[in-house]
């Protein structure tokens, strides 16, 4: 007769779980389960799930001619870039514009002078809370379409007159941007600047504006990431840039089967340009997060 095995030599038929690969742990990749949908990999997966998206519905509506709309789509990527460059600079003057007047206006809103505080918080409150499209018809009507300075005539072009319309609700932004990192700062560090005898613009300059850079980066990127997305707008008001040239390209090859292969083309560029600035936000907000 076999004796009973003792427990120390008992087959273990458990099934063996071993650690997940590094690339597949959340907790070794910053939460996500899917990464090619995180980090740097996930941008060019989700861009070319886009394309991916796009081309599939151009087979759909061609059929065996797909290839034909990749050529054509590839034929306009000149013209189209020329387009979305445009959107690039007016995004970026349109943040310079607003990021300067914003400070000074953010500046407004603490200051000692009542009338002044008043006319900075209802200027901030118009502008952030007035829908940008109807800033930018009002920018391109009130303006002028050209300026005199010393008898000769400087043109400003509809571009231009788009950039100074959009840079208001950056400017009212940035505002309140201004005014919630200074107020976020503890009062002992005006204490002791005063303690130090300087005046209140030295405290705001050297001790308390520093530390409101780090905690405004954060929301100032992701500011001009949403201007960014916001400067299609100006195709509405006559501005040709990438969705206006997209418009006139399509008109011109006066196919309906590249409707949306082309515009899903350009949310990809559009993408492709943002993301990394979402990205590179949250990086900046777990570095400087402020640790209570």
């Amino acid at each position: 007769m076999t004796p009973a095995p003792r427990p120390e030599q008992a087959r273990c038929d458990l099934a063996v779980v071993l650690p997940l690969s590094p690339a597949l742990d959340p907790a070794r990749n910053g939460g996500a389960r899917w990464p090619l949908f995180h980090g740097y990999r996930g941008l060019a997966g989700i861009a070319l799930l886009i394309l991916a998206f796009a081309l599939t519905q151009a087979h759909a509506q061609t059929g065996p001619g797909a290839l034909s709309i990749i050529a054509t789509i590839w034929k306009w990527t000149p013209l189209m870039a020329s387009g979305f460059v445009l959107n690039v600079v007016i995004s970026f003057l349109a943040m310079a514009i607003g990021t300067v007047l914003g400070t000074f206006l953010g500046l407004a809103q603490i200051s000692q002078l009542r009338p002044l505080r008043a006319v900075s918080w209802f200027v901030t409150q118009f502008f952030r809370n007035a829908p940008w499209l109807v800033l930018l018809f009002y920018a391109m009507l009130l303006l002028p379409f050209q300026l005199q300075i010393g008898g000769v005539a400087i043109a400003l072009p509809d571009w231009l007159k788009a950039t100074f319309g959009l840079s208001l609700p950056v400017m009212a932004n940035m505002s309140e941007l201004v005014r919630g990192a200074i107020q976020s700062i503890a009062y002992g560090q005006w204490e002791s600047a005063e303690s130090l005898a300087f005046t209140r613009w030295q405290t705001l300059r050297m001790v308390i504006l520093p530390q409101c850079v780090k905690r405004m980066l954060p929301p100032w990127m992701n500011l001009y990431a949403i201007l960014v997305v916001g400067t299609p707008l100006c195709s509405i008001v006559g501005v040709n840039e990438a969705m206006t040239l997209t418009s006139n390209a399509l008109a011109a090859e006066a196919n309906h089967a590249l409707l949306v292969p082309m515009y899903l083309y350009l949310l990809a560029w559009f993408f492709l340009y943002c993301y990394p600035i979402a990205r590179w936000t949250v990086a900046l907000e777990r570095r400087f997060a402020i640790k209570g």
